[in-house]
């Protein structure tokens, strides 16, 4: 699905950040990007100027998905063991939600977005990350109270993916993967979701990893399988695409900068096999300008 009711743009890409794995789960926060090494098992953090801090060290987890607590301690998705972590000023680490109850789902969980209040959203992946051999199966959306507590909040995801909130908090966009398709919930204040709804249907090979919305109520997808980065309206008409080639794939992103003007794009060239991701370590962070600030979650 090529864009529509626009020329070819010609994008300028800068790297940030290069040699990575595989990251995962970009967030602009106080000033910096937050993102996932998911197959080092580690979190770090990048200034504008690429100087980079490993901000929770190798982890005997796959760490996936990142948000922050109203204190700011910061929250990790470890994948295999269901878990959320978090992350205290001091840097230590404890278990803020243990995601393993036999009603709630199987299998490992994956990308996180927060509300402002702590209020925590986690999707699943329906199938084993580590072998990648069988077909999705839908799973609930996990909802995570500020103490912990989960829940399931929505039925039946097809491997609910990238996440995002509007700046009110009253509109949730959860990518499904294996459905080619954003879908909508309207948030209620105990972070219950009502409301679903298609947000926009994708082609064909736009199978959305991660995503962030804009001011303009768009939101840009990462397509990994399409090798793009596009910008759909509610509805499904793309208005830009950030085409990779044959060499990248695009894992997800996010809008920040001191404008929130620039989208980080985490790319890769793999879909994140851990002994090619290791060998190859050619992850990277790379950046562009767009004309919409980002708004909302992340």
């Amino acid at each position: 699905m090529a864009a529509s009711g626009s020329q070819v743009r010609i994008w300028k890409l800068t790297t940030l950040v290069d040699g990575l794995c595989f990251a995962e789960g970009p967030r602009w926060h106080a000033g910096r990007l937050w993102f996932s090494d998911l197959v080092r098992h580690r979190v770090l953090a990048v200034d504008g100027l690429g100087a980079v801090e490993e901000v929770v060290p190798e982890h005997e987890d796959q760490l996936s998905g990142l948000g922050f607590l109203p204190d700011g301690d910061l929250l990790v998705v470890a994948m295999a063991g269901r878990r959320v972590l978090r992350r205290a000023s001091d840097g230590t680490l404890s278990t803020h939600a243990d995601l393993n109850a036999p009603e709630l789902g199987r299998l490992h969980v994956n990308d996180m977005v927060v509300r402002a209040d702590g209020f925590a959203y986690v999707g699943q992946m329906g199938y084993d990350y580590a072998t990648h051999d069988t077909r999705p199966e839908p799973l609930p959306l996990l909802g995570v109270a500020p103490d912990g507590t989960v829940r399931a909040v929505a039925e039946d995801l097809h491997c609910a993916n990238g996440m995002a909130l509007s700046p009110d908090g009253t509109l949730l966009v959860v990518a499904e993967s294996a459905a080619q398709r954003l879908t909508a919930f309207d948030v209620a204040a105990d972070g219950s979701l009502s409301g679903r709804r298609v947000f926009a249907a994708l082609g064909p090979r736009d199978h959305p990893d991660g995503i962030c919305l804009d001011a303009e109520g768009a939101v840009w997808v990462a397509c990994p399988v399409a090798r793009r980065f596009v910008r759909v309206l509610p509805g499904g008409e793309v208005t830009d695409a950030i085409e990779l080639g044959d060499e990248r794939r695009a894992i997800a992103c996010v809008l920040g900068g001191p404008e929130r003007r620039t989208l980080f794009m985490v790319t890769a060239e793999t879909l994140g096999d851990p002994d090619t991701s290791r060998a190859l370590r050619a992850g990277r962070i790379e950046t562009t300008e767009v004309a919409v600030a980002g708004a909302g979650t992340p």
